[in-house]
């Protein structure tokens, strides 16, 4: 979720990400921060807004909030605010977002290794961007970033450039790290046909979601 600015020559999307938990701490908060920002502004995208040529551009904060309240969450009404909790476990042993468009989530630490792509990818989510329908992309070369894990990709972006296409007990689907955020992702966003007033709009909702620990939810199945 973010919340989008018009300017002369270019829109900004600025989102806060903010995170608590176990494992959340000043460095990963900073690695997620990093990633988001610096991928999504890689392809310097631009598009056509009233007859003007604009970039889009992202900037990104974070801070680590680790005593943060489950009321404190609910109650935010600034759309810039994103919420994730971070954990070394996670039930179905992945991280996600609440929903498409949101503002909360679940991080498994394992997940946000240096150069990952998982922050950036269920950032997209926030935004609104759902996996794509064809998970069979062989001879298209480098993934977007909101292909999900077990897609069928070339060779060199496996897990295992020799694993057998589809055979993901030999590496033979796509490892993240290879995603890469694209021109045609940011296309997807659609920002100019937000409704924007004052020059100011919202891209995505308040879910608002504190997330207890998997672990006690875990003990208690």
């Amino acid at each position: 979720m973010g919340s989008v600015e018009f300017y002369t020559n270019q829109f900004v999307i600025y989102s806060h990400i903010i995170t608590y938990g176990n494992a959340a701490d000043d460095k990963v908060t900073d690695l997620i921060r990093d990633e988001i920002e610096s991928m999504w502004n890689e392809p310097a995208a631009n598009i056509s807004y009233k007859g003007y040529i604009l970039r889009v551009r992202f900037n990104i904060t974070a801070a680590f909030l680790p005593d943060i309240s489950p009321t404190t969450i609910f109650e935010n009404t600034d759309p810039r605010n994103n919420y994730f909790r971070i954990e070394e476990f996670a039930l179905g042993n992945i991280s996600f977002v609440d929903v498409l468009g949101c503002n909360s989530g679940y991080f498994k630490l394992e997940n946000l290794y240096p150069g990952s792509t998982t922050a950036a990818h269920e950032y997209g989510h926030t935004l609104g961007l759902k996996h794509p329908q064809d998970l069979d992309i062989r001879g298209l070369g480098v993934p977007g970033i909101m292909y999900p894990r077990g897609t069928l990709v070339d060779a060199p972006y496996q897990y295992n450039p020799a694993g057998q296409a589809g055979d993901s007990s030999n590496g033979g689907t796509m490892h993240p790290k290879y995603r890469k955020v694209k021109e045609e992702d940011i296309v997807q966003l659609a920002v100019h046909k937000l409704p924007f007033k004052n020059n100011r709009a919202i891209i995505g909702d308040f879910t608002s979601v504190w997330h207890p620990d998997h672990r006690e939810i875990k003990d208690k199945i």
